[in-house]
């Protein structure tokens, strides 16, 4: 667990108690109390995985990410246990399980959720994936086609934590990049804008600087709908 999760939870917390009805309040801390007095796994499913299902009818499904991801903090869910969760949850389930992660997994024990959600066409689940655990995570050729599966997809470069950092300098990424926006020209196809600021993000004068994918982003662009 890395050393701003606990500030991070803290605010996501305080966050949705302030935009949460009373009924749903009082269910989420119940259900929270539950899972730090019952943590792990207890039985074919235990009382917290049932309260991950329940998060979008209880809490609304625009608040349904960060309460899931509040409940497998509590939980103190292990690779294993997320793993479990995703493999058996809904679609908007594995989002919150993703947007967990970094809060969860110091190493790399999580990466096959990140690269399956990545095999998807799925764009709340590609955004998800390319959030703080995969940039810290993802080896370089992985995480290089990570930004190209957003490109294709249509999921906002906003989305990927530490681009910046991440591709700065990198000359493979820019060959890719050049590579798939020939491809697009010679098909008659539109280069989508957000190619064109990766590239520049590529180059050795840019400034490796970044602002976003911060721990704590459920409910965030990407990540909200109607699917609960």
């Amino acid at each position: 667990m890395n050393e701003t999760t606990r500030p991070a939870l803290a605010e996501l917390h305080a966050r949705l108690n302030t935009q949460l009805g009373g009924a749903a309040r009082a269910w989420l801390d119940q259900a929270l109390d539950e899972a730090t007095a019952h943590p792990g796994t207890h039985g074919p499913i235990s009382v917290w995985e049932l309260r991950i299902a329940e998060a979008g009818r209880r809490c609304g499904p625009e608040h349904a990410d960060a309460a899931r991801v509040l409940l497998l903090h509590a939980a103190r869910a292990d690779p294993e246990a997320l793993a479990r969760v995703y493999r058996q949850g809904t679609a908007a389930e594995r989002r919150a399980v993703l947007h967990a992660l970094p809060h969860l997994v110091t190493g790399p024990d999580a990466l096959p959720l990140i690269e399956d959600a990545l095999r998807t066409n799925d764009t709340r689940l590609v955004a998800a994936a390319v959030g703080p655990y995969a940039a810290r995570h993802l080896d370089p050729h992985n995480w290089r086609h990570a930004v190209l599966k957003c490109l294709f997809t249509g999921v906002p470069v906003d989305e990927v934590a530490e681009l910046p950092r991440r591709a700065h300098a990198d000359a493979e990424l820019a060959r890719m990049l050049a590579d798939y926006a020939d491809e697009r020209t010679a098909a008659g196809r539109p280069v989508p804008e957000d190619l064109h600021r990766v590239l520049t993000l590529t180059e050795p004068t840019a400034t490796p600087t970044d602002t976003s994918g911060s721990p704590g982003r459920p409910g965030t662009s990407g990540t909200s709908g109607k699917e609960s």
